[in-house]
């Protein structure tokens, strides 16, 4: 299992594959960059480095455990040797000569755990936040084995999804709205986009509500507005430029269809499938409902799917008291944002009680609001606590109280 073999003409063990570090490794000793020295220096050190490898993805007494440690350990090196030097192998080899073979190691290993925490895609509601941790480990054992055209092409996917999402995340902080409050609304990236993107064109400072937006898409209609005008803001950093762009030719795209008065807004926005989710308007908890002028009973029905269990109500007034969309259903991340939402900006019980009042079927509201207040009383202490700072105790009593998968 030996990778190197420094005697007085030293012999380099090539792979079928010819990884690029023992192309780098080979270039340097042909040409002088890497002395014997060098070279014994690696030999020890190679096989530490598998034996730390084999022990961290599995164990250090198994012989194919090292022997896919080896290839770890050559793959890496070679990752980083030629992400570093563009592929060129006298850069690669003054990289072999000044620097350890561990450490070389290291590089290649921190490469792909920045590259697996990068977004996949461009939805804000399927990207972790947080950095590297153990439960990445099989993800990274799998990567550390990949060659380097596939780390490049997909940390050119990424990439990608980074700026979009990092563009999304400019235009909110520009309209007023956070990053915390963004995440929590879970949209696409370029739904952010393409409605800031209208915005900019109306001269409009805030995200809207749907009461807002539908008015804007009424305006843009009644002056049937040209799409030559909408264009990227001024105070847009370069390096966003290029993704946007292509966002804002998929409005351009839309353009006709925005424009055609004979379809309303309600119907295009919340009712084609190709237009749902593809433009971005804050959730108003206390308006919604009513706006679209329909009977109490039958919009209670299509909020809550037809459920009014404790839990479904309580989901819902929670959600509404937070100042966030109303949902009859929380994930654990849901869930543990909006109590950090809570203790970060307050709530507002009043809010969900107002809102039961609005648009809870009357036979109910009294119940409801019993049911909400009194689980007001009982919850406050946990959900608001300052000393439950890994969350623990407030999403144990949502779980238990609430519907939360």
């Amino acid at each position: 299992m030996t990778l190197l073999q420094p005697e007085s003409n030293p012999g380099i063990s090539l792979f079928d594959a010819r990884p690029f570090f023992e192309k780098a490794l080979l270039y340097g000793v042909q040409h002088g960059l890497i002395d014997q020295a060098r070279l014994v220096a690696m030999a020890e050190e190679a096989p530490k480095g598998m034996v730390q490898i084999a022990r961290y993805f599995g164990s250090e007494y198994l012989r194919p455990e090292l022997e896919k440690a080896r290839d770890r350990l050559v793959n890496l090196v070679s990752l980083h040797l030629q992400d570093e030097s563009s592929g060129e192998l006298r850069v690669a080899a003054a990289l072999l000569r000044d620097h350890s073979l561990l450490s070389r190691s290291k590089a290649g290993s921190d490469l792909l755990k920045a590259l697996i925490v990068m977004p996949q895609n461009t939805h804000f509601g399927m990207n972790e936040r947080g950095g590297f941790s153990d439960r990445h480990i099989p993800q990274l054992a799998r990567w550390s084995l990949a060659s380097h055209a596939d780390y490049q092409a997909e940390f050119l996917a990424r990439q990608h999804a980074v700026l979009v999402v990092e563009a999304a995340l400019w235009f909110a902080d520009q309209l007023g709205l956070s990053a915390d409050e963004l995440q929590d609304a879970e949209p696409d990236a370029e739904a952010v986009i393409r409605t800031a993107l209208l915005l900019n064109l109306t001269r409009r400072k805030e995200l809207p509500d749907w009461v807002t937006f539908e008015k804007m898409v009424a305006g843009l209609r009644k002056q049937q507005a040209a799409s030559a005008q909408l264009t990227l803001p001024k105070n847009l950093p370069e390096v966003y430029h290029a993704v946007v762009e292509v966002v804002r030719q998929s409005v351009l795209a839309d353009w006709p269809r925005l424009l055609d008065a004979r379809v309303s807004a309600r119907k295009l926005f919340d009712q084609t499938p190709a237009f749902m989710g593809r433009y971005f308007w804050l959730e108003d908890a206390l308006s919604e409902v009513s706006q679209h002028d329909r009977n109490r009973s039958s919009a209670w029905d299509k909020l809550t799917q037809g459920h009014s269990d404790d839990g479904t109500v309580l989901t819902l007034c929670l959600c509404v008291a937070a100042g966030s969309a109303p949902k009859t259903l929380l994930t654990d991340k849901t869930a543990a944002t909006l109590v950090r939402k809570i203790r970060k900006h307050g709530w507002q019980p009043a809010l969900a009680t107002q809102y039961l009042q609005a648009h809870a079927p009357e036979q109910h509201q009294d119940d409801f609001i019993g049911l909400w207040q009194e689980f007001v009383f009982e919850s406050q202490a946990s959900l608001l606590s300052d000393r439950d700072t890994k969350l623990l105790d407030a999403l144990a009593l949502l779980r238990r109280e609430c519907n939360v998968a």
